[in-house]
């Protein structure tokens, strides 16, 4: 036989061995199956927390060793309550998938994902959501494709129940005796590890979602609504509030805004033109309560603040604008957002985010200028003292591009893309800032519409909820723990307008007035200078922390 014929039949003969390679299914029992997606977990999606636990593997292999065990056994721990024979492929799938995405995220942004942050991306509306969601999002999953192909190729032994529960609770046993044999040669040098660097296991994934998702379940029940408790139920206006003028507060809460670009607070680059125009107070030193919206907006309507924080405590009581209601203070929010996170509940609310008013809105999203349309109406429909909260899509990113009409792009070239890494540091700056001189617009328009408000003396308070990581130290958007939070997503601008009018009726001290601005202050100095503002007493009310106190004359 000719070299050539055997040469053909060996050519076809290797189509026939590869169908029949696809055709064979092996049988792994359920323990097996989760046993390799534990060590795919631990070798192949933790790629942030080794970098950051363990730098230099090779060099620190006992170190590396027993966070190898540590991390697989605490997979195997939450596999052996999830993983049952009949969701074993949905379950393993979809843990897949999310250490995919949330790998990728925690690479891209420098994020951390704990219950704040898994509660953040509960409560995002899709628009938000949206703006995350590019190619890049895909790839992380698309080379997780092997591990799904090994999930669905295996078939998966049968037992009976008594077997499998026998199985299963061997399995567990074993999963925590290799905890323990990981955490015996380095007990010492793990514990410093836990006590200096905590944050770091809400880096191991997915039992970082796991544990976060199973905390915000516990504490926020799906389709349980539950009525916030009252507070400050005996808040009255004082007397004197029947002898004066009436009094509109437009309170502003910003999005995003960073201290370090705020342009009054001696940034580079002039990012508040139009502000440093106008007669206001600038305060350079502001700390948020969070570096999340969803921590910091309860928060600093609260009057725990993060002095006294306490998140369910917090959650479960009424804010603010309950205890400006309760004392004949007209409140009403204006949102461009998404939403007030359980501060206006069961308040006068408007959601301006589907508008569709030209120049302003898209058909997705509005500009803020959007929370400017109707301002004066809204007022002229109340009669006595009122607040109006202007909740600000502001610097909202990754997409800051998108938060700004075009006239206002000043900086360029811009970042376009919400993968902030394919963008460098100066075009994501640019984009930042244009949208800054855009928020500096519309505060400096809402005061000079409050100036020409007949009938009010009124006044305007504008604080961001938290600030923004640039790229520092790798580190994007915001949402770390607060206990490593950098400075960059916990200083925030505040500023303060008041009419001639306001002025005149507190008797306000100038002098005093600038002293306080440049003084430290934070989101726990809200509450009770609202209050102060507004002339409502209650027990709640600490006068130590209302900024503009001692400033007022004795009318």
């Amino acid at each position: 036989m000719s070299t050539s014929v055997l040469d053909h039949a060996a050519r076809s003969s290797r189509p026939r061995r590869l169908l029949a390679l696809l055709r064979v299914r092996p049988q792994v029992s359920q323990e097996g199956l989760m046993l390799l997606a534990c060590v795919y977990f631990s070798l192949f999606a933790n790629g942030v927390f080794w970098q950051s636990a363990a730098p230099h593997p090779w060099t620190q292999w006992r170190w590396t060793l027993s966070l190898f065990l540590l991390v697989t056994a605490a997979h195997g721990v939450w596999l052996s309550l999830l993983v049952w024979r009949r969701t074993a492929r949905v379950v393993l799938s979809a843990l897949v998938v999310v250490a995919a995405i949330a790998g990728h995220y925690m690479a891209a942004y420098g994020i951390y994902i704990d219950a704040d942050m898994v509660r953040n991306v509960l409560h995002t509306d899709w628009r938000e959501a949206s703006e995350l969601m590019g190619v890049d999002a895909a790839l992380p999953v698309l080379a997780a494709m092997p591990a799904l192909v090994v999930i669905w190729r295996v078939r998966i032994r049968e037992r009976t129940w008594r077997r499998a529960l026998g199985m299963r609770a061997a399995f567990l046993a074993g999963v925590v005796a290799v905890g323990v044999l990981g955490v015996l040669p380095s007990t010492q040098q793990l514990t410093a590890f836990l006590r200096n660097q905590r944050e770091v296991r809400y880096l191991v994934t997915p039992a970082n979602v796991l544990v976060s998702l199973a905390k915000v379940v516990s504490e926020e029940p799906p389709g349980h609504v539950r009525a916030l408790l009252p507070m400050g139920e005996d808040a009255v206006q004082s007397p004197a509030a029947t002898m004066r003028r009436p009094r509109l507060l437009v309170l502003v809460v910003g999005e995003t805004a960073r201290a370090a670009n705020w342009g009054l607070n001696g940034y580079a680059r002039q990012t508040t033109p139009e502000l440093a125009k106008r007669r206001v107070l600038n305060f350079p030193h502001v700390a948020a309560c969070g570096s999340s919206t969803e921590v910091s907006l309860p928060c600093m309507f609260s009057p725990l603040g993060r002095e006294h924080y306490d998140e369910q405590e917090i959650r479960s009581h009424q804010s603010l604008l309950h205890v400006l209601q309760r004392a004949g203070v007209a409140t009403r929010w204006r949102d461009n957002q998404s939403g007030c996170k359980g501060v206006c509940d069961g308040l006068p609310v408007e959601d301006l985010r589907a508008r569709t008013d030209a120049g302003l809105c898209d058909g997705t999203r509005c500009h803020d200028g959007i929370l400017l349309s109707g301002l004066a109406e809204a007022a002229r429909r109340v009669n006595g003292d009122q607040v109006i909260v202007l909740h600000m899509l502001g610097n909202h990113g990754p997409t800051y591009a998108e938060r700004y009409p075009r006239d206002f792009g000043v900086y360029t070239p811009v970042c376009t893309t919400s993968d902030l890494e394919r963008c460098t540091r100066a075009q994501i700056t640019n984009a930042y800032d244009n949208a800054l001189r855009y928020t500096d617009h519309l505060l400096a328009s809402a005061i000079d519409r409050l100036t020409d408000l007949p009938g009010y003396d009124t006044a305007l308070l504008y604080v961001s909820d938290h600030g923004e990581s640039l790229g520092e130290n790798g580190l994007y958007l915001h949402g770390m723990p607060y206990s490593i939070a950098p400075r960059e997503q916990l200083e925030v601008p505040m500023v303060a307008w008041f009419s001639d009018g306001w002025r005149r009726s507190m008797d306000l001290d100038e002098r005093c007035l600038r002293r306080q601005a440049a003084a430290g202050h934070s989101h726990d100095d809200l509450f009770h200078t609202v209050l102060g503002l507004t002339d409502v007493r209650t027990a709640l009310y600490r006068p130590d922390h209302d900024i503009f106190l001692t400033c007022r004359g004795a009318r």
